[in-house]
């Protein structure tokens, strides 16, 4: 923990903040392999420095924020960072007040981690937006981890119970889930009830203070109870498969015993045969010594006959006895050595042929060793193929994100430019607006002076007639000022409408270059979340194999040291082996696919983002379209206004000029 306390304050003070002292004391006063954090009122930097640390923490298994005033931002820097944690198994966030952002966040953290086995969320608000609660449940449905599940207290509407049921048949792991004092009611009591039957792995399920009837109560115990006794069954299911799997094992010791066993009665019954034939061999040589010397004593008598013949006539009947004697031992030796000679080579050739089968036996395991080995190579060999593509998959990804990069800084300079030309023009049109008005201006107040002048060498000339010309410049006055009033009304309405339709087109400019540039960002962001997601799961994914090729060749080498003794049991783990290599072929066939997927889904990404440029520049045209409309109607206007005011001059002069006339006729 002292390390992780120290990189956490040098995370803090890189991006320009001071670590929190309530959060050092607890770090440094933490027992290992839980950080809890309950009650510590966290800010944003800090939540940002712990989901950076919290993806290569490995010693963490329990992390405690209860009650610790997370901000939407901050809640979802953290879970963000527990995306990619291994090593957690609990999670408390209890009395955070996360909504809608928060709820998007679990929902990403649950499809994504994979070691998570309990979630607390009581005293959240979770279940107020229904779109963002749609996302949290369909993270549940694709977790593959989580066993127990808090959401006390979180206003879940029979909407979200619905959307719970939905997730819940997909989920396979969760064995607990809390929905006490929520707002789920009978609508939402009846979708749990349904879904209960397919799911197999839940059996608790408490649904107190949420407004529904006691039937549907009675029947979720009902379901409840038969999911426990279904896992208790599975539970005995699971011991009699162990015990029955240590069975198999001390089977197999004692096969192995019977099959040493059986190698040293061989050997001793070798060893034996080799004391047989000794013996045999020095039997051999005890009745050659006894015929050399029988040998002897006949060429003495035959000497002793010879120079007695005369003299012992009557020994001759018995030195005959005696020769037939002789003759029947040596014909007795002879088939006695015969026989021995015999059961020799029947031995000899038996023990051969044992020889040869053994021989035989080693060889067709050597063989097949050398198969499993180049199998092994070849495997090898196609998992760096695999790595090599990976590897290009990821360059790519970096370069089509970096030309993403790229087009959406260019998109947001042409957008800039076409702001500033924009302003530009309406500032253009602004300053020739003013500038013809001021001459219009200009133009009347010469024309005024010109009727003043007008007006007072009339008054010269119609000195006997000056209470007619006082009614009509009266009139003429009152007339004017009305005719001014009216100007001055026209031309402030033509500013206020000029004003507020470029106000109305400047704000649908921003919005739409806002909203244009917000939904790019997402959907870069999104898009490069997803293939750095896809890219470590199949990083995951080759790491699983990488130490799948490391069991297997340490399986090679035990069976090569292992091979002698385990002559029989060969042919059954070969088999067993082939098995497994030929599943990890069909696991390998699916990263093909599954890195082809990918390959397709980058393309549909970059045409999707070509048809987003293509439509800005569409948009961009029709705004353009849209500016050359309004100028051409602000010149329409000031040609209207051009044509009133002329038509007003014109109504003032012939007044002003028929008004004498008027007076100097003559009465009819």
């Amino acid at each position: 923990m002292e390390e992780f306390r120290r990189s956490y304050s040098r995370l803090c003070r890189e991006s320009g903040a001071e670590p929190q002292e309530a959060v050092l004391q607890q770090l440094h006063q933490l027992p290992r392999g839980r950080l809890d954090l309950a009650t510590q009122s966290l800010t944003v930097e800090t939540c940002r420095a712990l989901g950076k640390l919290l993806p290569r923490e490995m010693l963490c298994t329990e992390l405690v924020l209860s009650d610790c005033m997370l901000s939407e931002e901050g809640a979802t820097l953290l879970l963000r960072g527990l995306c990619a944690n291994t090593v957690l198994r609990f999670l408390d966030l209890k009395g955070n007040n996360l909504r809608a952002a928060g709820a998007e966040a679990l929902g990403k953290l649950l499809q994504q981690n994979k070691s998570i086995q309990s979630l607390t969320l009581e005293w959240n608000s979770l279940g107020t937006w229904d779109d963002a609660f749609a996302t949290f449940c369909g993270g549940l449905a694709a977790n593959g981890a989580l066993q127990q599940l808090d959401l006390r207290n979180n206003q879940i509407s029979h909407k979200g119970a619905e959307e719970l049921a939905l997730a819940l048949k997909g989920n396979t792991t969760l064995q607990q889930l809390d929905l006490r004092w929520n707002n789920v009611g009978l609508l939402g009591g009846r979708a749990l009830m349904n879904c209960l039957p397919s799911n197999r792995t839940l059996w608790r399920l408490d649904l107190a203070g949420n407004n529904i009837p006691g039937d549907v109560l009675r029947a979720v115990e009902q379901a409840m109870g038969h999911s426990q006794d279904r896992l208790t069954t599975f539970q005995e299911n699971q011991a009699r498969t162990h015990v029955l799997s240590k069975e198999v094992q001390h089977l197999r010791e004692e096969k192995s015993k019977q099959f040493l066993d059986l190698m040293e009665t061989i050997d001793k019954q070798r060893e034996e045969m080799a004391k047989s034939s000794r013996a045999s061999a020095a039997r051999v040589g005890q009745l050659q010594e006894a015929l050399n010397e029988r040998h002897s004593i006949i060429n003495a008598l035959k000497a002793k006959l010879q120079m007695t013949e005369a003299a012992l006539a009557l020994s001759e009947q018995k030195a005959q006895d005696l020769g037939e004697l002789l003759a029947t031992a040596e014909q007795e030796q002879l088939s006695l050595s015969q026989r021995q000679a015999k059961e020799l080579k029947l031995e000899q050739q038996e023990a051969a042929e044992r020889e040869s089968k053994l021989l035989r036996d080693l060889s067709a395991a050597n063989e097949k060793n050398l198969l499993l080995q180049n199998q092994v190579e070849e495997l090898e060999r196609k998992v760096r193929c695999q790595q090599e593509q990976l590897f290009q998959t990821r360059q790519e990804l970096t370069s089509t994100s970096a030309e993403l990069k790229m087009r959406a800084i260019q998109a947001e300079e042409r957008l800039d430019m076409e702001k500033r030309r924009c302003r530009q023009s309406l500032e253009d049109l602004e300053s020739l607006r003013i500038k013809e008005v001021e001459h219009m201006t200009r133009h009347l107040e010469e024309s005024e002076r010109a009727m003043q002048e007008r007006v007072q060498r009339l008054e010269a000339a119609r000195l006997s007639l000056e209470e007619e010309l006082g009614r009509v410049k009266a009139a003429a006055l009152s007339e004017r000022g009305q005719a001014e009033e009216e100007l001055i009304k026209a031309k402030n309405q033509a500013h206020l409408e000029e004003r507020q339709r470029l106000a109305h087109l400047e704000d649908k400019l921003r919005l739409l270059a806002r909203r244009d540039e917000a939904q790019a960002c997402l959907q870069q962001r999104q898009a490069v979340a997803e293939a750095q997601t896809r890219a470590s799961q199949l990083g995951l994914q080759v790491e699983s194999l990488r130490r799948r090729l490391e069991e297997l060749q340490q399986e090679l080498s035990l069976k090569d040291q292992e091979r002698v003794a385990e002559v029989s049991r060969v042919r059954v783990e070969l088999q067993e082996q082939n098995g497994r290599l030929q599943a990890e072929l069909a696991a390998q066939e699916a990263l093909r696919e599954k890195a082809a997927a990918l390959e397709r889904q980058l393309k549909v990404m970059a045409s999707d983002h070509r048809e987003a440029l293509l439509d800005r520049e569409s948009e961009n045209a029709s705004l353009r379209e849209k500016l050359r409309l309004r100028e051409a109607e602000i010149a329409r206007i000031r040609d209207e206004e051009a044509q009133r005011a002329s038509f007003l001059q014109n109504a003032v002069l012939a007044y002003v000029q028929g008004s004498p006339v008027r007076t100097l006729s003559p009465p009819k």
